[in-house]
């Protein structure tokens, strides 16, 4: 059994229980749990280790979180209409001209931001390395035909998601989406996150298992299935190109670590995207969280093939994955399991992180049984 650390407020034991469950169940290798409710941390918990019989996991161990990064994408592109920079209903091409081409001269900001824009993935197959060369990687999506008709339908873009956010926050900016969110977002809140480092926080750094193959429940889709199906299909190539994502260890190589990445590879620890959440009142209008946690499109992915729900950049809870206290709640799941959101009506913020892949395309079981044990009754 792994030794679970850190402190839980008493009325949140059941947390505490549940998080422990999870490990002498077998679910984890390491992981961690925070909850910010008020600027009061109520919970900050971790157990296990870094990697497989490895070092023990500590609280500001840091972590691959995947898709959770677009959490913090969507917060800078919010922050920049916050400030008047950037107008949701602007065209894209208004602030990143070559972006026009293809037909893509009307695509809004807001399409750009709920996955509606059509450019879930690139035709072109591209080398292993490729999405690390970030003016390479943009240049092509700017020149992409959309795989459908903006506006008309929506379909998660796995990786894409981050080149063209984390490219609107530049040209509108001038500084690289990393150290924006790094200046603007993260250090207002009092907490870290990566999106890129260098060598010398790779002490820190937890290792990612390889995705599990533990099967899912009926009914649930299999991404990996979905994949093989047709490999030059549009869910394939959304994920897989440029592959480096899929190939073993790349996720735990000094190359991943070091390169901007942000529809997947942002670091940090569960205190800190728990802060960062916690603080989304402070580091957002009113008017900001509302549309953060408005609905703009739901239902039948055409990536992910099940429904799905966003706002501008964010997840929000669905039938099948909810988290928080109401339909105002914001946040993103990353792949494997890790979890991250802000609700408005409690000012709190949850984060769970992990180095055990799970099978599920979006809410792990692990991370639905800790925000159940937060939401119970008697809290």
């Amino acid at each position: 059994m792994s030794t679970v650390n850190g402190h839980c407020a008493p009325r949140l034991d059941r947390l505490r229980q549940v998080f422990e469950a999870n490990f002498t169940d077998g679910c984890e290798i390491g992981a961690a749990v925070a909850v910010v409710e008020n600027g009061e941390v109520l919970a900050s918990l971790w157990g296990g280790s870094k990697s497989p019989g490895g070092e023990p996991w500590q609280e500001d161990t840091i972590v691959n979180v995947f898709s959770t990064t677009k959490g913090m994408v969507a917060l800078a592109v919010q922050i920049l209409v916050d400030r008047g920079k950037i107008s949701l209903d602007s065209p894209v091409a208004d602030y990143w001209p070559e972006f026009a081409a293809a037909g893509k001269q009307d695509i809004t900001v807001t399409q750009l931001m709920s996955h509606q824009a059509g450019l879930a993935a690139l035709r072109q197959q591209l080398e292993a390395d490729a999405g690390y060369d970030w003016d390479g990687i943009c240049a092509l999506l700017a020149a992409e035909e959309p795989w459908w008709t903006p506006g008309e339908k929506h379909g998660y873009h796995a990786i894409s998601f981050g080149w063209l956010g984390g490219e609107l926050v530049r040209r509108v900016d001038g500084r690289d989406v990393a150290t924006f969110i790094r200046e603007e977002i993260a250090a207002p809140s009092g907490a870290d996150f990566y999106l890129g480092f260098g060598e010398d926080l790779d002490a820190r750094c937890a290792e990612m298992s390889e995705l599990s193959t533990d099967p899912v429940p009926a009914g649930e889709p299999n991404l990996f299935e979905l994949m093989m199906s047709d490999l030059e299909g549009l869910t394939a190539r959304a994920f897989t190109n440029p592959p480096a994502l899929m190939q073993p260890g790349a996720v735990n190589s000094r190359a991943w670590r070091g390169a901007q990445v942000p529809g997947a590879n942002g670091h940090s620890s569960a205190l800190s995207l728990a802060r960062i959440y916690g603080n989304a009142g402070q580091l957002l209008s009113s008017e900001a969280i509302a549309t953060s946690g408005r609905e703009l499109v739901q239902g039948p992915d055409a990536v992910l093939e099940l429904e799905t729900r966003f706002s501008v950049g964010f997840m929000l809870p669905q039938p099948h994955m909810p988290f928080g206290s109401g339909e105002g709640s914001f946040g993103h799941a990353g792949a494997g399991g890790s979890l991250a959101f802000y609700d408005p009506e409690r000012t709190l913020g949850f984060a769970y992180v992990m180095n055990r892949m799970g099978p599920h395309i979006l809410l792990d079981p692990r991370a639905y049984r800790l925000v159940d044990a937060v939401y119970g009754e008697d809290n």
